[in-house]
C-alpha cells in the first residue's frame, strides 16, 4: 500500500490523520508537518487523503463492532462544486455509526442505494426511525417489497428520536467547515469516508482497538 512513496508509512498516516481528525485546511496540515521536521506540500497531503481514505473505509467494515437492529436514518446537505449533495447516515439507538453514503440527489433511489449498502455491511435492521422524508419512506418500502424475507423492516416516524443522528451530522460537518465545500464529487466522497472512519474509531466501535485513536487508525492500514 505504501510502496513507491517518498515518505515513510507513519509520516503519511500522521498527515492523513491530522486532516481527517481536526478542522484543518491542507495548508494547516502542511505547517504542522513542517513543525515536526517533515517538509511536504499540501497538494501531496491532499493526494494521500484521496488515496488512503477509501482504503481505510474498506478495512473498517471488517473491524467494526455489530450494531443494534434499531436504526435512526437521516440525510444532510454537503456543498460539492457549489451545489447541494446529500450525505445519508444511519446510527443505531446507542449512537453507534451504522453506515454513510454521499449521493448527488435526494430521492428514493438515493435512499434505497444507501439502505442496500448499510444492510450489506451490517445486516437487516428490525426497525428504522426516519423523519417525514418521502424519499426515505419510499426507499425502505421498496426494499421491503423486493426482499424475500418474511419479516419486513418496520418504519417509524418520531422526530425527537432522530436527534442522535442529527447531532452526528453536526460533528461530521464541523470537520469540513474550514473550506467552502468540495470541488469534485469523488474527492468529497473519499474525504468524508475518511472523516467517518476516524469518527467511528473515536466512538470505540473497533474490535481489537489499540491504546490511542491514532494507533487504532494506523492499525487499519497495516
Amino acid at each position: 500500500m505504501f510502496k513507491h512513496h517518498r515518505y515513510p508509512r507513519v509520516v503519511i498516516l500522521q498527515a492523513v490523520y491530522f486532516k481527517l481528525r481536526f478542522t484543518l485546511s491542507y495548508r494547516d496540515v502542511e505547517e504542522l508537518m513542517a513543525i515536526r521536521g517533515v517538509k511536504v506540500d499540501h497538494s501531496t497531503i491532499q493526494r494521500w487523503v484521496f488515496k488512503f481514505s477509501k482504503v481505510l473505509e474498506g478495512k473498517i467494515i471488517k473491524r467494526k463492532r455489530r450494531v443494534s437492529r434499531s436504526w435512526r436514518m437521516d440525510e444532510t446537505y454537503v456543498k460539492v462544486g457549489g451545489m447541494d449533495h446529500y450525505l445519508y447516515r444511519a446510527v443505531d439507538k446507542y449512537g453507534n455509526t451504522v453506515d454513510f453514503l454521499l449521493t448527488k440527489r435526494r430521492m428514493k433511489g438515493s435512499a434505497q442505494k444507501f439502505l442496500n449498502k448499510a444492510i450489506l455491511n451490517n445486516g437487516k435492521p428490525r426497525i428504522i426511525n426516519i423523519d417525514k422524508s418521502g424519499a426515505n419512506t419510499s426507499g425502505i418500502k421498496t426494499w421491503n417489497n423486493r426482499s424475500c424475507t418474511v419479516k419486513k423492516i418496520k418504519i417509524r416516524q418520531c422526530k425527537y428520536l432522530n436527534n442522535i443522528v442529527e447531532q452526528d451530522h453536526r460533528t461530521i460537518k464541523r470537520r469540513i467547515t474550514i473550506s467552502c465545500g468540495f470541488k469534485e464529487f469523488e474527492s468529497a466522497q473519499r474525504t468524508l469516508a475518511g472523516i467517518e472512519v476516524v469518527h467511528i474509531i473515536r466512538k470505540g466501535q473497533i474490535i481489537d482497538s489499540k491504546s490511542t485513536v491514532f494507533k487504532t487508525f494506523c492499525s487499519l492500514a497495516a
